[in-house]
């Protein structure tokens, strides 16, 4: 589904990623982890076409992604779900999700408002209300909302549930694991690990902006030295 190779990204004269590579199969959930800025976000941005690249490939299934536009990205199938939400404040939820909608060749069962609605019950309950008037929580289910309007072969979730309350969360990994099990691709950051163990396949630990370790949950679960070295816990 996205194969990275080599992304090596800058901001002017400061070198921020060494040659990330990193893969995600059609179906699978795979997280980048590690410390506070090591590089996730700036790989984030690079996959998006936020920052361009000054070396390296992103393939999107075969179609290469690296140099394009942030709007070509979100055309060729990539959504993102951003850090922060920046949900649409004097939008009503309804509005928010209306704005993104868009059928290109994503599900077969495409992402509309009542499957939406589906998923975050709360965000029907609460449509008539501005992106302001929304808890954090509902701001993050319509953050995700407004990213699977838009038909995405593939969605990224960049810290999903940091600052919301532990019930919060539960319900935002609920849905997650329900995506993945629709055989969406996802790649997660953020640093929950026995959430991210439970759900994902695979991982990806980022130290100074290269890739330090990769494997499989149970592996990760199971190192507690690694954990510790690069993930703080």
């Amino acid at each position: 589904m996205l194969e990275v190779d080599a992304l090596v990204t800058a901001y002017g004269q400061s070198q921020v990623l060494f040659g990330v590579s990193f893969g995600v199969r059609q179906g699978e959930a795979v997280t980048l982890l590690g410390r506070n800025g090591m590089g996730k976000t700036t790989t984030v941005r690079s996959l998006m076409g936020m920052v361009r690249p000054r070396g390296g490939t992103i393939v999107l299934e075969g179609r290469p992604l690296h140099g394009l536009p942030s709007y070509r990205v979100a055309q060729a199938g990539l959504g993102l779900v951003p850090e922060g939400r920046q949900v649409f404040p004097n939008l009503t939820v309804r509005e928010n999700l209306v704005a993104t909608a868009a059928r290109r060749a994503g599900p077969a069962e495409p992402w509309t408002l009542a499957r939406v609605f589906a998923l975050f019950p709360q965000l029907a309950e609460r449509r008539a209300h501005f992106g302001s008037q929304l808890s954090g929580g509902e701001q993050q289910m319509l953050a995700i909302g407004r990213a699977l309007m838009t038909n995405p072969r593939m969605l990224i979730l960049d810290e999903a549930t940091e600052g919301l309350a532990p019930l919060v969360r539960t319900e935002i990994y609920r849905a997650i694991e329900g995506l993945k099990a629709s055989g969406l691709a996802i790649l997660i950051i953020d640093k929950d690990l026995r959430a991210l163990t439970r759900i994902a396949d695979r991982h990806y630990v980022l130290e100074k902006g290269r890739v330090v370790w990769s494997g499989v949950s149970a592996e990760l679960a199971a190192n507690r030295e690694l954990q510790h070295r690069y993930l703080g816990v």
